[in-house]
């Protein structure tokens, strides 16, 4: 009896895992539209290519896989949200991977932020990853800001550094930053509940992998912040009235497998509003005001 049920089990498990292994090959190609006023339509919409938490050892698809699915795209800009990797042996294993993502010739650039995984890497090998990326074309963000213009709006491009590895700095991603519109992108969006004053139109992050075992509720996501607890984990969300957008990540971490979450590559379509570069303006100043 008792060799009955210890096979069962085995077998269940076994199901489980070739069941979550084969999960990890079904990459979902998202498409999310932000619009707060559907009668701007003559705005300027800014096309986005957001690819975060590769994890390069446990990547979801091939270089030729993800050329085929993004080949032909129009892109306006790609935002990576960090965990590039987790070993640095691997490092070499990103070139064809960015090689893909400079022939897609994105109009404004390719930005990255860093992760916790990313600094798991000593220094040496972390300036490396580093020298890679820019190397390849990709603007990399630790606490910085730049800005771009597009059809005479100006839009600032902020990187804040990881939060829950203690790397982000609010004051200092946000200083000498223009008035236009603002968006964010950075690893872990826990940081979303620090932002009261300094204002975002948009938020793109990364870092919970959909809870990559989201079954039965991602248990073990409860030490990565207070989002996890406000069921914020993974998709669009809102915090004080500021849209932020949490990607499942195109890779996994520790086990391959993936059980109720799904990779995932997204495309983000932003309205460039007038109003909104407005009254950033405002919040602007508040925010000199306060820390003056």
């Amino acid at each position: 009896m008792l060799y009955a049920v210890i096979t069962i089990i085995l077998i269940l498990l076994s199901y489980f895992l070739y069941k979550g292994n084969k999960n990890t090959h079904t990459v979902t190609i998202n498409d999310i539209n932000i619009e707060e006023d559907v009668q701007t339509t003559n705005d300027k919409t800014l096309r986005i290519l957001h690819i975060s938490d590769m994890h390069i050892e446990n990547i979801s698809m091939t270089p030729d896989q993800l050329m085929e699915e993004l080949n032909g795209q129009h892109i306006d800009l790609i935002a990576l949200t960090g965990d590039f990797l987790d070993r640095k042996r691997s490092i070499p294993r990103l070139v064809p991977y960015l090689e893909v993502l400079r022939k897609l010739h994105p109009v404004y650039g390719t930005y990255a932020v860093f992760g916790n995984h990313d600094y798991v890497l000593r220094d040496k090998y972390f300036n490396q990853l580093v020298d890679l990326l820019n190397e390849y074309g990709v603007k990399t963000l630790q606490n910085e800001n730049e800005t771009i213009e597009i059809e005479g709006k100006k839009v600032n491009i902020i990187g804040i550094d990881d939060f829950g590895t203690g790397h982000s700095d609010l004051a200092k991603s946000y200083t000498g930053m223009e008035v236009g519109y603002n968006l964010v992108f950075t690893h872990d969006p826990n940081v979303v509940l620090e932002m009261k004053d300094y204002p975002f139109d948009y938020l793109l992050s990364g870092h919970f992998h959909g809870g990559q075992i989201h079954w039965p509720k991602p248990y073990h996501l409860v030490k990565m912040g207070k989002l996890v607890r406000m069921n914020m984990v993974k998709g669009l969300h809102k915090y004080n009235g500021n849209p932020f957008y949490i990607s499942e990540g195109l890779g996994q971490t520790g086990i391959n497998i993936r059980i109720g979450s799904r990779p995932e590559i997204t495309f983000h379509n932003l309205q460039l509003q007038q109003k909104q570069i407005e009254n950033n303006k405002v919040e602007l100043e508040r925010s000199a005001t306060i820390a003056g």
